[in-house]
């Protein structure tokens, strides 16, 4: 039922098996001015493994920048982040990131770039190749393996994106507004088809996004940050089973987990 806010990260996700563990973590950075300005300030969540876990928050807050400490791109000032119990210092290998933008080589198929994570790591080709299909079908694209980007719409390159994040099976996919830059009817298709994969392959998702309808109907909890230097001002379970039909986006149900959300991000204290 709407209406249940978590604040304390100690007791989240009781009796789950944590994977992250955000500890006091902030993030200052300096201008070149020589100004300090703090964007995070003293976040502390638990992320269980299997969790699909939205970050909501005015633009300019730091969604991204806690994101990117989670997968160990961005370092923090202040504070640990743990994976499976260990602190991150650098970028972890199991660990999958979709940006905004599909970020593909125009110059290779989408076979090639699906399988670019295996080349890095040197697979050996008959295990990528055969990995890249089987992650190309459960995106949709069974069928576009020899296409080059150009050659696809918006939608199905961002389906390449996550097809490439998943390349190498990781137990934590990273979604920095992937869908952002998307018409409403494939941005809908796009979250039906990010539910799927997150049941199917079982892997945590930590997904940063600006739609509060986006994060209510994809969530098992949404965290809500505050204003610059931002920190969560409410983590909002959202106790409807998944899967959810798109359908669901209009019921009274999902309407009370919405308005809560936005009331929780209109909050001008704190």
């Amino acid at each position: 039922m709407a209406g249940t806010v978590e604040t304390d990260a100690s007791d989240q996700n009781v009796g789950r098996e944590n994977l992250i563990a955000v500890d006091g973590v902030g993030k200052t950075y300096v201008t070149q001015d020589g100004r300090s300005i703090q964007a995070v300030a003293s976040v502390n969540v638990e992320i269980a493994k299997g969790e699909f876990l939205s970050i909501l928050g005015p633009s300019g807050c730091g969604k991204s920048t806690l994101l990117m400490m989670i997968a160990g791109l961005v370092k923090p000032s202040e504070g640990v982040i743990r994976f499976e119990g260990k602190p991150v210092t650098d970028p972890h290998g199991d660990a999958g990131v979709v940006f905004q933008d599909a970020v593909l080589f125009p110059w290779r198929t989408v076979a090639q770039n699906v399988e670019l994570p295996g080349e890095i790591r040197r697979v050996r080709r008959d295990a990528r190749v055969k990995r890249s299909l089987d992650v190309l079908e459960l995106v949709g694209l069974k069928g576009f393996e020899t296409k080059y980007p150009n050659e696809l719409s918006g939608g199905m390159q961002q389906r390449v994106s996550i097809a490439r994040a998943l390349s190498m099976q990781p137990n934590l996919i990273l979604m920095d507004e992937p869908f952002g830059a998307l018409d409403a009817m494939t941005r809908d298709q796009m979250n039906l088809d990010l539910q799927r994969i997150s049941l199917e392959t079982g892997a945590t998702i930590v997904f940063v996004t600006h739609s509060i309808a986006e994060a209510a109907f994809l969530s098992d909890r949404v965290c809500v940050m505050s204003g610059r230097p931002s920190t969560i001002r409410a983590i909002v379970p959202i106790e409807i089973p998944r899967p959810r039909p798109i359908e669901m986006m209009a019921s009274d149900e999902m309407g009370r987990y919405v308005t809560e959300l936005r009331k929780l991000l209109d909050h001008r204290g704190g």
